[in-house]
């Protein structure tokens, strides 16, 4: 889905405010303000039909079988030791 981007002017506290409530929901400041809104929308009943789920918080889960990325145990992840 793609996204829509907007250019949202906020008073500096309301920033900080927002901020160190996504940190404490474990969100980022952008999923925290449309958590927001949507629960806003719904609430007043204007919420479309059909809209899409937000992701959920956090890191997406790997799949499984999926690698460690960089800094994952090289032994581990060969079965080798050495």
């Amino acid at each position: 889905m793609e996204r829509k981007k907007i250019l949202l002017r906020l008073d500096p506290v309301v920033h900080d405010a927002l901020a160190r409530w996504a940190s404490d929901e474990l969100r980022s400041t952008n999923s925290q303000i449309e958590f927001l809104l949507r629960r806003a929308l719904s609430e007043a009943g204007r919420l479309p039909d059909g809209v899409g789920r937000m992701r959920p918080r956090g890191r997406p889960r790997k799949e499984p079988g999926e690698s460690a990325g960089n800094g994952g145990d090289e032994e581990e992840a060969t079965g080798e030791s050495g």
